[in-house]
């Protein structure tokens, strides 16, 4: 026993510390990963090793056949290879620079996105595609239910494979636990190719709750995409709901060349999850009005590409930035981001739902209130159903939308997709949403968080202690 406690001081806790130096991003987590590993050398090293080792980077390479040293597990730092060019072709627009220096791409021109809200809008047309595909359908979830609408959207894939089309369903390997599998299930013995992402093994035991894909995508025919914040759910119905405490949320039905894009995503999360390479489809043209760029968002080589664009077009911003977010625990550098433009003389709001279904998730993001507040933000509570929604607002004509939410989880430790759209027209459709939010939601106040009690101040610091995982 002596000899292995000697080991941990002399070779692990070292080897923490030299990697926890070395390859973490926030020097705060840094100092603190030091620190247990000094002062609890045998614990210490333990806990760093299962909890604050990004290790899905290196994943991602095994699993392309790629090599990688010790010192490369857990390394975060994001790889960005950008094309040779210095500057966007035909992005003249000023809030397009951001997402173009994160990702590489332009925009592409010629889509037409329409917003569908909530499952009542969604799903009838969603099934009315997938009845229409003739090629192959390729529809990516986080949750698939295997009831409800989760079963009618089975049996049209069921039914579409039966006629010749080539349908892949992937759903995230923790996310699927949510339904006990039922799709799956139904699914089975179908012809419908299913594959979990990053499933938990009991053989090597492997469970992680974080690095999860929590995008929510849909290809069909290579000519029409969905993307958004709908899980496959009866959740999402609220005009007439089939569950208790439905979930308002946002999808995009697109044709054109973004199509291309979000296959592409798709494609590559499929490739990691089955080791099958797939078919992308030709970019479409499309006569539509929208410019739109997909940003792929993960803890891998795409890490803080959605964090970094939100943060550059919140400092273009002129007038107005709109955020709407089920979850909100701002970063420090977009709190900042937010702060520098309402000072600037933009107007700042964020809308958060007045319960969301994670109590702990609430009290950390009261705790984070006031220095937004302090600086004139708009904050607005928003009575139920409970909103799900992830869409933010730029001036008269930018927005982006898609399955992160404004939190540490979706924008550090799980995979998302994100759409950014130039276009007028979407965005006057996106803004009129938010001002009917606007009409029902209660504005928080500066003076209501400081009279919070001292039990539940205490409550919300110490939930926002874990705020990176929640």
């Amino acid at each position: 026993m002596e000899w292995i406690i000697l080991f941990f001081h002399v070779v692990v806790a070292p080897l923490a510390i030299v990697h926890a130096l070395l390859y973490k991003r926030d020097s705060r987590s840094a100092l603190g990963w030091i620190g247990i590993s000094l002062v609890f050398p045998v614990v210490g090293p333990l806990l760093y090793y299962f909890f604050g080792v990004n290790r899905l980077r290196a994943r991602a390479r095994q699993l392309q056949g790629e090599g990688y040293g010790f010192f490369d597990i857990g390394y975060e730092r994001g790889d960005q290879r950008l094309p040779a060019t210095s500057s966007p072709q035909h992005d003249d627009h000023p809030l397009a620079h951001p997402g173009w220096n994160t990702t590489g791409e332009s925009l592409s021109h010629g889509n037409d996105i329409d917003m569908l809200q909530n499952g009542d809008a969604c799903f009838p047309k969603l099934l009315e595609d997938i009845n229409a595909a003739r090629e192959s359908i390729w529809l990516a979830s986080y949750i698939f239910a295997g009831r409800g609408i989760g079963a009618e959207v089975c049996d049209a894939l069921i039914a579409a494979s039966a006629r010749g089309v080539s349908v892949r369903v992937l759903i995230d390997g923790i996310g699927t636990l949510y339904t006990f599998r039922a799709a799956e299930r139904r699914l089975r013995g179908s012809g419908v190719k299913v594959a979990h992402f990053h499933p938990p093994h009991l053989l090597p035991p492997t469970v992680s709750l974080n690095m999860r894909n929590h995008r929510k995508i849909a290809v069909l025919d290579g000519s029409i995409a969905y993307f958004g914040g709908m899980n496959v759910d009866d959740r999402h119905f609220v005009s007439e709901p089939r569950l208790p405490d439905p979930h308002a949320d946002l999808h995009f039905r697109a044709t054109g060349p973004i199509v291309a894009s979000l296959a592409a995503i798709f494609a590559k999360d499929w490739h990691v999850s089955r080791h099958e390479s797939l078919v992308l489809p030709e970019r479409q043209q499309a006569q539509g009005s929208a410019r739109a760029r997909a940003i792929e968002d993960g803890p891998d080589e795409s890490l803080d590409r959605l964090n970094l664009t939100l943060m550059g077009v919140f400092s273009g911003a002129k007038k107005r930035v709109r955020i709407v977010t089920p979850y909100f625990i701002p970063s420090r550098e977009i709190t900042g981001a937010l702060q520098a433009a309402d000072i600037r003389g933009a107007e700042v709001e964020v809308y958060i739902p007045q319960r969301s279904n994670l109590p702990y998730v609430d009290w950390a993001s009261r705790h984070l209130l006031w220095e937004l507040l302090q600086w004139g933000v708009e904050i607005f509570e928003v009575p139920p159903p409970f909103l799900h929604s992830k869409l933010v607002t730029v001036d008269d004509d930018y927005l982006i939308a898609g399955s992160a939410n404004i939190d540490p989880r979706s924008l550090r430790l799980n995979f998302e997709v994100a759409v950014e759209i130039i276009d007028p027209h979407l965005a006057s459709s996106a803004n009129a949403y938010i001002d009917r939010l606007q009409e029902q939601a209660r504005p928080i106040t500066l003076d209501e968080m400081d009279r919070r009690s001292l039990p539940r101040r205490l409550r919300d610091g110490f939930f926002w202690l874990f705020s990176s995982y929640l």
